[in-house]
């Protein structure tokens, strides 16, 4: 058995999720999100973002990170504010000696939904199905949660 945090980075929202995987058998451990505080100089917020990543993986001991990787932006002041927040999730990542492994969202979409241009309603209704969840996680968590389950299929663990 195997367990994976999935990381959803974002700059105002990071998603996290946390799975087991056992021989192509999926378990749901946690999920959420690691909001940062908008009035907070930028550099700060990537602080709250490495510190709430830190954080779940002290708590929940995953031994694999799987990160969503950056997309191209329209803006490109955006995507360099996305690639940092995602920098912030890696470095907490490896901070706590985790394997890192990038995923794209066409490869989430698809290894989850079947699809690689999946809407996030697709994307949340297949981690539900797939984890057996009562109720939809928000669209982060379940973005993060898709990138865990994505790295479990790949490497058929």
């Amino acid at each position: 058995m195997e367990r994976i945090i999935g990381v959803d980075p974002g700059s105002r929202i990071t998603g996290y999720g946390v799975i087991d995987a056992d021989q192509g058998s999926l378990h749901y451990v946690a999920c959420g999100v690691v909001k940062t505080t908008p009035q907070y100089p930028f550099p700060h917020r990537l602080n709250e973002i490495f510190e709430g990543i830190n954080e779940v993986i002290q708590v929940h001991n995953p031994v694999i990170a799987a990160v969503e990787d950056v997309f191209l932006a329209t803006n490109p002041r955006s995507a360099l504010k996305l690639g940092h927040a995602r920098g912030a999730a890696v470095v907490a990542a490896m901070q706590n000696g985790l394997a890192v492994h990038d995923y794209s969202a066409r490869a989430v979409k698809k290894a989850v939904a079947g699809y690689g241009q999946a809407e996030k309603s697709q994307v949340q209704h297949m981690v539900k199905v797939l984890l057996g969840l009562s109720r939809s996680p928000s669209s982060d968590a379940a973005d993060a949660l898709a990138v865990a389950i994505c790295h479990a299929n790949q490497f058929q663990i």
